[in-house]
């Protein structure tokens, strides 16, 4: 194995310990996360990217887990947009409520944000997020 190759395999232990100390926390962060946003379970399982069921409920049971890097970046983006709503609306409630509300931005032609959080694609909470990041400038 060259030089390089062996700096990349004696990295990638790291890298991966990276992912599982931030489950915990982003668990955390999620599930209360959904409190706030009042989202079903089908709702919170298809933005986590739609994990199989027994997953879902050991991660909301244990609150820790191993997450793929997929489900961290959603957390991510979640979070994200949670913050930007914060900013946004500086009454808390107007800011939950906005997720759910049809809104006529081209962007989500008439619908609400949540229903295009909910397409599965990570794209779309990232999309969601950057509407948001270029509201609050």
């Amino acid at each position: 194995m060259s030089a390089q190759a062996n700096r990349v395999a004696d990295a990638v232990p790291d890298y991966l310990s990276n992912d599982r100390t931030l489950a915990a926390p982003a668990l955390r962060s999620f599930f209360r996360l959904a409190g706030h946003w009042d989202l079903r379970v089908a709702e919170q399982r298809r933005l986590l990217g739609d994990p199989p069921e027994s997953t879902f409920y050991k991660w909301k049971r244990e609150q820790a887990g191993g997450l793929g890097r997929d489900t961290l970046e959603r957390i991510s983006y979640l979070l994200g947009i949670w913050k930007a709503l914060q900013i946004l609306f500086p009454d808390p409630a107007q800011a939950d409520a906005w997720l759910r509300k049809p809104n006529t931005a081209p962007l989500f032609g008439g619908h609400s944000a949540l229903e295009r959080m909910l397409s599965g694609n990570v794209a779309d909470l990232f999309v969601v997020r950057q509407y948001l990041d270029a509201q609050r400038g």
